[in-house]
């Protein structure tokens, strides 16, 4: 769910992932704003970020939002902490031989304002994500209809009755159930098609939890949801989601009991965390990748000159080094674009010989780009938000960059991740910028699709290859995973010709929890199963 979707990554790189993921607490320490529980009560206190956009599932793609998206709606099905698919939802989801259609029935479900979750909340969910073309609207490119321009209802949506629908594909999607659980495809009740801006202020959900307060630029107050009818009710009195400035005031927050739970230690803090938290570190692989975009209209690097300057700023990056002094066994140099916690991960993909470290390559790569373009800009820059705990890493790889191209390579920091995000999103940004991703479902094609598809919604670089868009829509027709894996690896060895992004790391989970809280656990993503903390 950053990197849930683009991921702030505090302390860390992305989600992305969101990510991957922020923006000013109510007090300068970053202590729990006035809205909040402040301590009073059983409310788990825990770190997030200021939303980039209202709270529509369909149109949140990075990890602010993606924290609280998750808590209040609950969709056809859910992922357990091994990242195991089952029906929340829906009571089944049925598919005809050749994975072209899928008959879908729910469970009796409400809404927190008491009306009936039908097929409809589903379907019309769906069909406007599409026709205001959302930030997720291309997780529904494999439904009949989508291709078409200006499209209102998708042709491959069908409502039988109020409980039944069916889906029917463009193509083959053998993974399509599994994907269910990601935010983009939850329901809406009817009052949210009133006002949708309205509606995401206030969202109502049908969740575990229920929105209570946001306090813009400060917390997020969620509570139990009394009517919640699933296998997951929250076992705690809610959430109290604190927006800190950092994540140096969020650890100082956990060290002081301020704090219950913390996804991200920050880097000032990893050769000490496991010292001060003892048994209640954590520090596990998770599905979370990190890398930085070059977008494709960046001068300089389009077309063949493009591509030589980004295998050559790749291969002038120390990953190892960077790694091991900067993230303390935390991070692991990336051999890919997806993640080794997914099932299909290789470390063996055709092209990754680009993320090696060799500085005689990068510097005979960046001549040839100089002879079909001399390098004119006064500088190459990695913009990343300074609220993340990003500043180290950009700061090595800028340097690594400096010392082996002899060209100018900074960092540009911005003030949050919202702003950054912002830049991105209406593509006025005019440099490189740290991007990563914090998988929505435990599959490659979320990495891949989600990112370098033509069009989708987390595309932030805007690339386009017509033979990668294939590559990923063979694999979503395989017969089987393994078939779906080769495809896969096919697809990427095209990023690794075209380089859209440069990978960087994957991420653990850095986390930790408090003396106040027991029962914690991160899943597969690295989001905590806040459901099941408890207080003491």
């Amino acid at each position: 769910m950053t990197i849930k979707k683009t991921i702030t990554l505090l302390a860390a790189a992305s989600t992305t992932l969101a990510l991957v993921a922020c923006s000013d607490s109510s007090s300068d320490d970053g202590a729990s704003s006035d809205g909040g529980s402040s301590g009073g009560d059983n409310y788990i206190l825990a770190n997030g970020t200021e939303p980039q956009n209202p709270l529509v599932p369909a149109n949140t793609n990075e990890t602010g939002g993606g924290k609280i998206i998750d808590s209040i709606f609950s969709g056809l099905v859910g992922y357990d902490a091994d990242g195991e698919t089952y029906n929340e939802v829906a009571e089944s989801i049925e598919a005809n031989d050749d994975n072209t259609e899928f008959t879908i029935t729910l469970k009796d479900w409400q809404f927190t304002d008491g009306t009936d979750v039908t097929a409809n909340s589903f379907v019309d969910a769906w069909n406007y994500a599409v026709a205001n073309a959302q930030l997720g609207a291309y997780f529904f490119e494999p439904i009949k209809g989508y291709a078409e321009e200006g499209v209102e209802e998708l042709e491959g949506l069908e409502v039988i009755d109020d409980k039944t629908f069916k889906v029917t594909m463009n193509a083959p999607t053998a993974d399509f159930p599994q994907r269910l659980g990601y935010s983009a495809f939850a329901p809406l009740p009817e009052s949210a098609f009133d006002d949708m801006d309205a509606f995401g202020e206030n969202p109502v959900g049908n969740g575990p939890y229920m929105l209570e307060e946001w306090n813009h630029n400060s917390n997020a107050l969620l509570v139990p949801n009394p009517d919640y009818p699933g296998d997951h009710a929250a076992q705690n009195d809610g959430l109290d989601i604190v927006f800190y400035p950092s994540q140096d005031a969020a650890y100082a927050d956990l060290l002081s009991g301020n704090l219950d739970v913390l996804d991200q230690i920050p880097d000032s803090a990893f050769s000490v965390y496991e010292s001060d938290l003892g048994d209640r570190a954590v520090n596990q692989p998770s599905a979370v990748f990190q890398s930085f975009t070059i977008g494709e209209s960046l001068e300089h690097f389009g077309g063949e000159e493009g591509v030589l300057r980004r295998q050559a700023l790749s291969h002038a990056i120390n990953r190892e080094e960077i790694t091991d002094t900067i993230f303390q066994g935390t991070r692991t140099p990336a051999h890919d674009f997806t993640s080794p916690v997914v099932a299909g991960f290789s470390e063996d993909v055709p092209g990754n010989e680009v993320l090696e470290y060799d500085p005689e390559k990068a510097k005979e790569l960046w001549a040839q780009a100089d002879e079909i373009n001399e390098w004119s800009s006064p500088e190459f820059a990695i913009a990343y938000n300074s609220d993340g705990g990003h500043q180290a890493w950009v700061d090595a790889a800028a340097n690594s960059i400096k010392n082996t191209l002899e060209i100018e390579a900074v960092g540009a920091p911005y003030p949050d991740f919202k702003s950054l995000r912002d830049e991105v999103t209406n593509r006025t940004i005019e440099t490189a910028f740290r991007t990563g991703w914090q998988a929505d479902y435990p599959g490659m094609g979320n990495f891949l699709a989600a990112l370098y598809g033509t069009g989708a919604g987390s595309n932030d670089g805007d690339y386009s290859n017509p033979d990668f868009d294939a590559k990923i829509r063979e694999a979503d027709a395989a017969g089987s995973p393994e078939e779906a894996a080769e495809r896969f690896k096919e697809a990427q060895t095209i990023l690794f010709e075209d380089l859209p992004a440069i990978p960087l790391w994957y991420s653990n989970v850095t986390a930790g929890y408090s003396e106040n809280v027991d029962n914690v656990v991160f899943g597969w993503d690295s989001v905590p199963v806040f459901t099941d903390i408890t207080k003491n």
